[in-house]
């Protein structure tokens, strides 16, 4: 008995029509996917995940063994309970060890590479993976892509921006991202690589929450290093702290807060107190890009996210199939893969894309 299904030649040779290939169109997505696949040196790829099956079930099997010499050594009811206590109690502080050995205080019994991720819902969330893309504007095809794991966005615009840039092969480029990106280290490092960003600020001020002025009430005047506040009094520049590496400037006028009529709408300390970044004119002039681009963060949906729904929907809106952080970048490399072939497929056709292959 065969041990394979062995499908039947494309090319063979029938009666009606000539060979099987007759029943595929030209512009069929098939031909591409065959043109690309011929491409592809797959013997040693193949060698690899044989020589992987092989070492997974010799392990399988050592494991086996071992649990079931443990087993034997047990006896009585009693003496289990006792060593599986023993035992769980030896887990816990070699979890508490590991715990306090990881970086980011997390670990992850499922899969030792996920982590948790970061969601809307407070009180929510979910260990796995952070996927990043970039999509070009002009085809929406997707020109770069990382799998991270870290739960936030914060660290990862200047990355995949010099990514996406080098992807596309230019030497400037404008990219827009969510709030979740915004990062003043982030978007300086964006400048240094000619790469212009266009990311919303937060609103995290506590001032403005609470019904008072928030810092982008009071005006910075560049040429005379001070603040204007809103009643219009001049905040001069008092003391500088270097704070996580970040060198921040203190403004303050203890003599115009005194008496102020605005004082109550402003600060419930003795003084109002401004800070600011020693590059913050990075983050002023990227206000100014927001204020006189409105539709930027619709374009921005517009690109981004109809190629996550897609591959999403694909997936079957479920968890990756994978686990570790390889394998899953090889599995989200071959969603991306196939989605860019598919919509490269629809602008320019079939024969064009596999003429391109073969060249």
């Amino acid at each position: 008995m065969s041990r394979f299904v062995q499908g039947a030649d494309r090319r063979q040779q029938t009666l009606l029509p000539e060979c099987l290939d007759d029943y595929v169109a030209e512009d069929n997505p098939v031909r591409v996917v065959d043109v690309f696949v011929d491409e592809l040196d797959l013997k040693r790829r193949i060698e690899q995940v044989a020589e992987h099956i092989a070492g997974y079930l010799q392990d399988l099997d050592t494991a086996d063994r071992h649990e079931g010499e443990a087993a034997e050594a047990r006896s009585g009811r009693l003496v289990e309970k006792i060593d599986r206590l023993r035992a769980q109690m030896a887990m816990l502080k070699a979890m508490e060890a590991e715990v306090e050995a990881s970086p980011d205080g997390q670990v992850s019994l499922t899969d030792p590479d996920a982590r948790s991720m970061a969601t809307s819902g407070r009180g929510s969330g979910i260990v796995g993976y952070n996927v990043q893309s970039a999509v070009e504007g002009e085809h929406h095809l997707i020109v770069a892509h990382e799998v991270v794991m870290t739960g936030s966005d914060r660290e990862q615009l200047a990355s995949m921006a010099g990514k996406a840039r080098n992807a596309m092969g230019v030497e400037a480029l404008d990219v827009l991202a969510d709030r979740g990106y915004f990062s003043g280290e982030e978007i300086l490092a964006c400048e240094t690589l000619g790469v212009t960003p266009y990311v919303p600020k937060p609103l995290t001020s506590g001032a403005k929450a609470a019904g008072r002025f928030g810092k982008q009430d009071f005006v910075y005047l560049p040429d005379r290093d001070v603040y204007r506040c809103p009643a219009g009094a001049l905040l001069p520049r008092h003391m500088t702290t270097v704070e996580k590496g970040m060198t921040l400037h203190r403004y303050w006028d203890r003599a115009s807060c005194t008496g102020c009529s605005l004082k109550r709408q402003c600060t419930p300390s003795i003084e109002r107190r401004v800070t600011r970044w020693e590059h913050e004119a990075v983050i002023d002039a990227l206000q100014v890009r927001m204020d006189l681009a409105p539709r930027a963060m619709r374009t921005r949906r517009r690109l981004v996210e109809h190629p996550f729904g897609t591959i999403k929907a694909w997936m079957g809106h479920t968890h990756f199939l994978t686990r570790r952080l390889p394998n899953v970048k090889t599995e989200i490399s071959l969603h991306i893969l196939a989605y860019n072939m598919k919509r490269v497929m629809a602008v320019l056709g079939t024969k064009p894309l596999m003429e391109a292959i073969r060249a």
